[in-house]
């Protein structure tokens, strides 16, 4: 555990050694609350105390920002060759990975953090359901989670950060749209399989406050998944060379 930590550590600082964080964060907190306080669905047009408007936003932000994060973590390391120089540490490719999946779920947490604000001056305005918003950024984390594993696993694949971008967004496309049209397209046992793949289905049930088993199952599946896909490529280079 303590070199997954280590890693997670140092990824973290790389983060905020570049404006990368910086960028993500502020551009991450501008839309969200933008879209929150001033614009379309923001609270004072839905006349209700909640976050919802904040939840909505976030989940399309963090979907193009997070295959932002991870698009480098291993293509550049791959492509420069510090990839190989680091494995000749004793070190797994799995806590290689698990720690550099750890340091972006903390600037995620972290950008999350920072809206807790938005949460209490809601709150201040009326009666909020707070069963409902604290399930939400659960929902959030979750998601994040499953992006993230989906993302390191386009970056394992490949040198080209740009390339990496564009597989995880193509793949969390299925997830998080293609699958939920192929569901209202089909009928009976198909339609319920394709729904039950939609990422937006699961992550709406549980930001509305109901946490399930199997929403639970679903994106831990994801993410294990993404994880362990990426560390199978990893494994077959050891073996290739």
């Amino acid at each position: 555990m303590k070199p997954i930590w280590i890693i997670a550590k140092k990824e973290f600082r790389t983060f905020f050694d570049s404006l990368a964080a910086y960028i993500i964060l502020v551009v991450f907190l501008g839309l969200s609350g933008f879209f929150t306080w001033l614009y379309g669905s923001d609270i004072f047009f839905i006349g209700q105390a909640t976050l919802m408007p904040f939840f909505s936003v976030a989940y399309w932000t963090l979907f193009f920002f997070i295959p932002a994060l991870t698009m480098k973590m291993l293509a550049e390391e791959r492509k420069t060759g510090t990839l190989e120089l680091l494995l000749t540490k004793p070190i797994t490719d799995w806590q290689l990975i698990a720690g550099k999946f750890l340091s972006v779920m903390m600037l995620i947490s972290v950008a999350l953090l920072l809206t807790i604000p938005y949460y209490i001056s809601i709150s201040l305005l009326g009666p909020i359901d707070h069963g409902s918003v604290w399930s939400g950024y659960f929902g959030m984390l979750l998601m994040s989670a499953a992006f993230t594993s989906i993302g390191l696993f386009a970056s394992s694949i490949t040198n080209n950060q740009i390339v990496a971008f564009l597989i995880a967004l193509f793949i969390g496309v299925f997830f998080l749209i293609i699958f939920d049209v192929l569901s209202s397209s089909f009928t009976g046992t198909a339609a319920y399989f394709f729904n039950y793949l939609s990422l937006s289905t699961h992550y709406e049930s549980i930001s509305r406050g109901v946490i399930d088993s199997k929403d639970l199952v679903y994106f831990l599946s994801i993410t294990a998944i993404g994880l362990l896909s990426a560390d199978s490529v990893l494994s077959k280079r050891n073996i290739v060379e």
